[in-house]
């Protein structure tokens, strides 16, 4: 009917069918040995959901280098400013600028889009997968006819038909509900990860100039889009891209939080995070080693102080140490000069000095010593 892109979807969907329908028969063989029901929604429901987690675990190379890929467009935002102003007047030559900065740098521009991209395959073979088991009982992959049967007639709750959508309800009110909350929480979890990324994990140059905008009209354009086309998915399908949401938002959410971008205010809340763990491992043993070795210090110091203080006890008096009669002989004439009282003053000398002998008392004192030799 579509000729040659019929074939070429054929082609490329065939491959893809025994992949899901693989791995789908895996996670719905462990549910119903677990004990549930084989025929019922909620086996195929968590085996989408285990689908899910499956796709995303294989996707997490494509993950990395999505971050390292956004991440050299920030760091590069600067200079490609600089090009825009150098150049802006020449599309050409800016253009050529622009892809050989890429070049130099090793940025991909197109990397940030590789988990989307590559999931669009795998969740069109899903929708398909469901939509053809459910109409006309065809079987894809693995899949034999009475597994595709029991896939198509599924029913979550035992009342809401996995391969019913918002559109097609059935005429079963609790399907629109149902499809009703998964779009909002498919938009939800969408908005919330743009926004994390942008408010978070973006150098404060990264928010302006083209990138920005660019991420500004995905984080409002991709939820208003799954909004409006998640109302005609399949409840199989809104489970397992609201599921692959939640894994992006948790995903980026780590990544953000333990290998931050330079520059970022997540980069600036992991540094205050880790000086809060470094004086969290000082402790109060290091502490109290602290508060012992000021202790420590604040004895020696109070003991060379008290070494160093002079001692205030009064001396003690000496006693005059006992002389010889020869030994008071020898003393100089006049012997030791008594201190002039007070108001008085002698030979010549000041006030207070002491009254020097006169010449005949040197003369009387002088014989007199004389005899006794």
């Amino acid at each position: 009917m579509l000729g040659p892109l019929g074939t070429i979807g054929h082609y490329i969907l065939t491959p893809l069918y025994y992949a899901i329908s693989g791995v789908l028969l895996a996670w719905h063989w462990l549910f119903s040995h677990i004990g549930l029901d084989p025929e019922g929604g909620a086996s195929w429901a968590l085996s989408i959901i285990g689908l899910t987690l499956v796709v995303r675990a294989a996707l997490i190379p494509l993950f990395v280098k999505q971050i390292k890929a956004s991440r050299n467009m920030q760091l590069i935002q600067p200079k490609v400013k600089e090009l825009q102003k150098k150049y802006g007047h020449d599309r050409e030559r800016l253009a050529q600028e622009t892809m050989k900065l890429y070049k130099d740098s090793g940025t991909n521009p197109f990397a940030s889009c590789l988990p989307i991209i590559m999931q669009m395959p795998i969740f069109l073979a899903l929708f398909r997968l469901i939509d053809q088991a459910a109409k006309h009982g065809t079987a894809h992959g693995f899949m034999t006819e009475e597994q595709a049967k029991q896939f198509g007639d599924a029913e979550l709750f035992g009342k809401i038909p996995l391969a019913a959508s918002f559109t097609d309800s059935q005429g079963i009110l609790a399907v629109q509900v149902i499809a009703a909350l998964l779009v909002l929480a498919m938009t939800a979890t969408t908005f919330t990860t743009q926004r994390q990324l942008m408010a978070k994990n973006m150098p404060k140059d990264a928010l302006t100039g083209p990138y920005a905008q660019q991420q500004k009209m995905l984080l409002y354009v991709l939820p208003v889009v799954f909004a409006v086309g998640g109302i005609a998915f399949p409840i199989g399908v809104l489970l397992y891209w609201t599921t692959s949401n939640l894994w992006t938002m948790g995903q980026q959410f780590y990544v953000i939080r333990n290998n931050p971008a330079p520059g970022t205010e997540a980069a600036r809340l992991k540094a205050e995070r880790d000086a809060k763990k470094a004086e969290g491992k000082a402790g109060p043993g290091d502490a109290g080693s602290g508060d012992a070795e000021t202790t420590g210090t604040t004895g020696t110091t109070t003991a060379t102080q008290l070494e160093s203080e002079p001692d205030r006890r009064p001396a003690q008096r000496q006693q005059p140490k006992r002389q010889s009669r020869s030994q008071r002989q020898s003393k100089p004439p006049g012997g030791t000069a008594k201190p002039a009282g007070p108001g008085k003053s002698g030979g010549g000398s000041g006030k207070d000095g002491a009254r020097s002998p006169s010449g005949n008392q040197r003369s009387q004192n002088d014989q007199r010593n004389g005899k006794q030799q």
